[in-house]
């Protein structure tokens, strides 16, 4: 074997097999890895667009809330208008202005997809770091509607629901709103208790009740329309991404 140099030979085709195999393990784990880059790039885009249909939706349940906190300022400011001293002469009117404002609604975020990023621990899939760190933003704002919100349920507890329920009588209210809002097709057309009211004008912390109504539902629908902006400068980013 030494005269012939078999064992050269022998270490030759050994390293080679071995170059071999190292190769072909190297080219395996590139065609793996490029398959698992290929999926995760699938369920990010999959989920791209579920974020892009959440915002969509959003936008619109922003706008519808815009829309009714907008009516609710003007018959804040309308009641507001009778606690300074305009004559008390539309009882329906009044009525619906003052139920306008007693049955306020919070608002809730469409951000199911979003959720579940979290909940999962799957946000990292999501590579564009602007789409990300909006996302977060756009988090960030809801949660400071929702304080605003939590502290007008705290005003509107003191100020208006407790002092009216020792003033007024619910009932006949709340029977002619509803046949007001159903056009007669529901409730009960009542006669209104204008007394009741006109003590109602008188008590001050009310009138704060409906003057912090004006402002702070104002002030809600100005962070509404911060969200409303931000879901768009996401929409924007995400057609970029997918394209």
């Amino acid at each position: 074997m030494a005269d012939d140099n078999r064992p050269l030979k022998y270490m030759r085709y050994a390293i080679g097999e071995i170059v071999l195999v190292v190769v072909g393990i190297l080219i395996a784990l590139q065609i793996n890895n490029n398959n698992e880059t290929r999926k995760s790039r699938e369920k990010e885009l999959h989920y791209l667009n579920n974020i892009k249909s959440d915002l969509q939706l959003n936008i619109n349940e922003i706008q519808d809330y815009i829309d009714i906190r907008s009516r609710r300022i003007v018959s804040a400011n309308k009641v507001i208008e009778h606690f300074e001293g305009k004559p008390l002469k539309d009882l329906d009117e009044f009525n619906r202005n003052i139920v306008n404002i007693y049955t306020w609604r919070k608002f809730y975020q469409i951000n199911n997809t979003f959720q579940e990023l979290t909940n999962s621990g799957n946000l990292a899939l999501i590579s564009n770091d602007s789409i990300k760190n909006t996302l977060l933003n756009l988090e960030t704002l809801y949660k400071k509607l929702k304080y605003e919100e939590e502290h007008f349920r705290y005003d509107a507890e003191v100020l208006l629901y407790e002092p009216s329920y020792k003033v007024l009588d619910l009932n006949p209210i709340v029977k002619k709103y509803t046949y007001q809002v159903s056009k007669g097709q529901a409730g009960e057309d009542v006669e209104l208790p204008r007394a009741n009211f006109e003590l109602m004008l008188k008590d001050l912390s009310q009138k704060n009740g409906f003057v912090m109504a004006s402002y702070e539902f104002s002030f809600m629908n100005n962070q509404l329309e911060g969200m409303k902006s931000k879901c768009k400068d996401l929409i924007e980013l995400i057609n970029q991404e997918i394209k």
